[in-house]
């Protein structure tokens, strides 16, 4: 692995043998251990690469990126020193979801690798703009909104201790993603699989609908029960979808009809 790999990273259960990796970036102050539950259900059919941002866990000495395309950048060029002997896919909840769209962006017109499938989780489309601004409020408006998704435990954010860890990561990954504007230049080529719960507060069903407009090939849709993390009550189902696309020796499959899927 490049040394830009070995910083960005993560293996929790590698998996040499496995016919494609799937690169897993987390939702906003989240890190790469969120993954290790997903990585040890798809291996070893799938290799995991969890992506850690700066700014927690073993890198929390580096400072948080607060730009969405300088960290599509750097995610980028760690996956660049992968090597190329099986297809890269790639998984985003959230904020990661923006992320790993540009990175497949990044990936494909200007390194010339294509992933094989982006899967874009909890996150309406680019195209699709909200007026958002929690990273400007004050410690009690950015808690409010972490206790409102019910992503961190509300024990955590009573410790002052970890209150003064956790908020500045927090911000600076609200910065990133309320600040996005998607930059011009072409779509990924690559089929887009979108994942969303259905009661979901930031991102409406048909705000998930909303990436076909960036994909010249129809897109998966596949709606959840539950809000904004839903994939903690649903991994099952979520893992069962990603290895359908994964593994598949002919090829992803179609999409199905029902109630789990909503071209």
């Amino acid at each position: 692995m490049s040394g830009a790999g070995e910083l960005w990273l993560r293996r929790y259960h590698p998996a040499p043998e496995a016919r494609v990796r799937l690169a897993c970036l987390p939702h906003a102050g989240g890190s790469a251990s969120g993954y290790h539950a997903l990585s040890a259900w798809l291996a070893p059919e799938v290799e995991v690469l969890a992506v850690q941002y700066p700014g927690r866990q073993d890198r929390r000495r580096e400072p948080p990126v607060t730009d969405i395309a300088a960290l599509a950048g750097h995610v980028a060029e760690a996956l660049g020193g992968e090597p190329a002997d099986r297809p890269l896919a790639l998984f985003g909840h959230s904020m990661g979801a923006t992320v790993a769209y540009e990175v497949a962006r990044l990936l494909e017109h200007r390194s010339g690798t294509r992933p094989h499938t982006l899967f874009v989780s909890g996150r309406r489309a680019p195209s699709r703009v909200r007026p958002e601004n929690v990273h400007a409020g004050d410690d009690e408006r950015v808690l409010a909104e972490l206790e409102r998704l019910s992503g961190t435990d509300s024990r955590l954010l009573r410790d002052p201790e970890l209150r003064e860890l956790i908020l500045p990561v927090v911000r600076a990954d609200y910065t990133a993603i309320e600040r996005y504007r998607r930059p011009p230049g072409p779509e990924p080529g690559c089929p887009i699989v979108v994942l969303v719960g259905d009661a979901d507060p930031l991102t409406t069903i048909e705000e998930a609908r909303a990436w076909a407009a960036h994909s010249a090939i129809p897109v998966d849709v596949r709606v959840f029960p539950g809000g904004h993390f839903y994939l903690e009550d649903h991994l099952d189902a979520v893992a069962e979808v990603l290895t359908g696309y994964l593994t598949a020796p002919a090829g992803p499959p179609r999409p199905r009809a029902g109630p789990t899927s909503r071209p």
